[in-house]
């Protein structure tokens, strides 16, 4: 970074807002994924218009500006990998600038975390659906930069489905609008759908329009213990195809079982083959009593040794502990986990799970899976033993290449959540054809001629 460059930075920020020293570069340097690349330094813009001025300035320089969110990424979207200067957003960019209780709309800076978002609506008695893993530390700008899901997908969607409109800077510096504070919008192009899950490559949200919903006025929790696989997922399809639809609908595998019960001693059926974690709500409690009695029907048509209904919200956070403590758990397999979360039609759930068992088989790896049955989008985690055997994490990435292509033979998605960015960019290949990737790297290029905004992600 040329010193004339940096001028001009703290000169346009303040020096409080443009860093170019090693502490702030390594801070900066790295995501979820725990890969690290330095990038040339760190930017808090103040505004739109800090924004516009910044890429405007970089735009002519082709200097490369890579947008951050909150760092809680999975697929190293927000990382600089060829360097350039980090666009940060929870500095200043972090406001919820209005609730409008007339059209259930929220508008908010794209810094603003998901959790903080929910505490002041919660105020009226609404809420935002979307509810990633990360949402008490993701931000809203990430979330929609990634196309965020999370565990309530089944009955509420993700992200892209609560989006009304967003406005955003191109990479030349021009501010654009995308969508409308209206249910219906057809008017031209669908922009903020492409801008969507663009992973910062194509603009820099500023301004985020997001739908709210009204907060159930109650919710249970349930859980069920099934001898395999195949029956828990059975039941799952039962249960949806019979007009419940619940709020979330989670399993664990048994090494999943296994790894959260060795660790926490909670007194988890280690024998089981599988657990179901059911979350249903609404407004009306007799109704949900009458989803629950549907879903046990199911759950022991499928033949599932036991049916627990939570009593009260402790009883909910004890069976909701072993779904959420999943990923930490599974470490007890291996130095080097390679998660990734593959989606499939749920009704290739079965099919997905008997091929996965089939790759741990062949590559010798323990494979502990756990996810969203509701929506099909399975975390499948290949644990290498040994994180530094180069012939063992070889043999890692090729069950993750085996994995990506049973799921694309399925009619699945690499990704449900986590997005592209580095880790999966590699394998866009076997999901589109060449036709499609050119497609998308024309969509880059008119967006983005001169290649500065987060470039080389994707596979683009």
């Amino acid at each position: 970074m040329k010193e004339e460059f940096k001028q001009y930075f703290i000169k346009l920020l303040g020096k409080e807002n443009a860093y170019f020293d090693q502490m702030h570069k390594i801070a900066y340097s790295y995501d979820a994924t725990k890969n690290h690349y330095l990038p040339d330094g760190v930017l808090f813009p103040r505004n739109e218009e800090d924004i516009s001025d910044i890429l405007k300035f970089c735009n002519n320089r082709d200097i490369i500006v890579v947008p951050r969110g909150a760092g809680t990424g999975m697929s190293g979207g927000s990382l600089a990998v060829n360097g350039g200067l980090i666009l940060a957003f929870e500095k200043h960019m972090n406001k919820i600038l209005e609730i409008d209780l007339d059209n259930l709309v929220a508008v908010v800076q794209p810094g603003v975390i998901n959790m903080h978002l929910q505490k002041e609506i919660a105020k009226y008695g609404l809420f935002y659906p979307p509810d990633p893993a990360s949402m008490e530390h993701s931000s809203l700008g990430g979330n929609v930069s990634e196309n965020a899901g999370g565990m309530r997908a089944t009955k509420y969607g993700i992200t892209k489905d609560y989006v009304l409109a967003l406005r955003a800077v191109l990479p030349n510096g021009e501010i654009i609008s995308a969508g409308k504070r209206t249910i219906k919008d057809v008017a031209g192009y669908n922009l903020a759908g492409i801008l969507i899950a663009s992973e910062g490559s194509l603009a820099v949200f500023s301004e985020l329009t997001l739908k709210l919903a009204a907060l159930p006025k109650f919710k249970k929790t349930a859980m069920g213990i099934f001898p395999n696989v195949k029956s828990a997922m059975n039941a799952v399809f039962k249960t949806l195809a019979s007009g419940v639809t619940p709020a979330s609908m989670e399993f664990l595998d048994n090494l999943s079982i296994c790894a959260v019960e060795t660790k926490f001693n909670i007194g988890l059926p280690i024998k089981a083959g599988a657990i179901l974690v059911v979350e249903v709500d609404g407004n009306i409690e007799a109704s949900i009593d009458e989803d629950l009695k549907i879903i046990k029907h199911y759950f022991l048509e499928e033949n599932a040794s036991e049916f627990k209904i939570a009593r009260d919200e402790k009883e909910a956070k004890d069976i909701w502990f072993a779904r959420k403590n999943c990923s930490q758990s599974i470490a007890m397999y291996g130095k080097l986990k390679l998660n990734e979360d593959i989606t499939v039609p749920r009704s290739k759930l079965p099919d997905l799970l008997e091929g996965i068992a089939e790759i741990s088989k062949k590559y010798g790896f323990k494979i502990p899976c756990f996810g969203h049955a509701g929506d099909g989008n399975v975390h499948t985690n290949i644990m290498v033993e040994d994180k530094n055997d180069q012939e063992q994490v070889k043999k890692g990435y090729l069950a993750v290449e085996e994995l990506f292509k049973l799921t694309i033979k399925l009619g699945g998605t690499l990704s449900g959540e986590h997005g592209i960015g580095i880790s999966k960019a590699s394998f866009m290949n076997l999901a589109f054809s060449n036709a499609e990737m050119n497609l998308m790297r024309n969509i880059k290029k008119a967006f983005d001629p001169n290649n500065i905004l987060n470039p080389f992600k994707m596979g683009l």
